[in-house]
């Protein structure tokens, strides 16, 4: 079992950042998976789409996204982590979006969506990413999420700089969400090898 996690900011060093190295740091502790590989678009690593991504002649495209594609087409499962910027997902977490469509990277495996804010945010990247990014990916998100509001009090490496109430909760809540995304990355293994998923009857959804 391997789970990728994809930490959406931009930003070097990002609290994004911070509750990424958490959960895969808990992911493996927990039992949760074998293998973890974790991609941060902190400092936005990936150019913008243009049409040389479907180019198979370009090779500068080619060499960006082979070793990512290998990565992504190894892990049975994902956590996508957001922070709020202004009510949105990050422009450099849409951008990763667009890259992954025919190749079946993303298709039919299971994420959980982990969104961060400092203050009451958070809830908008999960409405934006539940809406649009599956499309052709064919991401596959577990009905539970997880926001973790007034981040720069949680996950610290220095435990006097926790809120320790709210370290417990979003402690085990975020247990439960992982516990859960274990078994739908078991379940949809099946799904994926039934042959009733194919990329190639219908390349982009509806």
């Amino acid at each position: 079992m391997k789970i990728g996690i994809i930490c959406g900011s931009h930003r070097e060093p990002s609290e994004s950042g911070k509750i990424a190295r958490c959960i895969e740091k808990a992911l493996l502790q927990q039992g949760h998976c074998d293998e973890t590989w974790l991609y941060d678009l902190g400092g936005n690593p990936l150019p913008l789409w243009d049409e040389g991504v479907w180019d198979g002649n370009d090779t500068r495209w080619q060499e960006i996204l082979r070793p990512l594609s290998e990565e992504l087409l190894s892990c049975d499962g994902f956590v996508i982590v957001s922070p709020e910027w202004h009510g949105m997902a990050p422009a450099g977490l849409k951008n990763f979006f667009l890259m992954w469509t025919a190749g079946g990277e993303l298709a039919h495996k299971p994420a959980l969506i982990v969104t961060v804010s400092t203050a009451d945010g958070g809830s908008f990247p999960v409405a934006e990413l539940r809406m649009s990014s599956y499309k052709n990916s064919r991401i596959c998100y577990l009905p539970e999420h997880l926001i973790i509001r007034y981040v720069d009090t949680l996950f610290n490496d220095d435990p006097t700089k926790n809120n320790a109430s709210a370290q417990t909760y979003f402690e085990d809540r975020l247990t439960y969400c992982l516990a859960m995304l274990k078994e739908y990355a078991i379940a949809f293994r099946q799904i994926r090898a039934s042959g009733k998923t194919s990329l190639e009857t219908y390349t982009s959804g509806m």
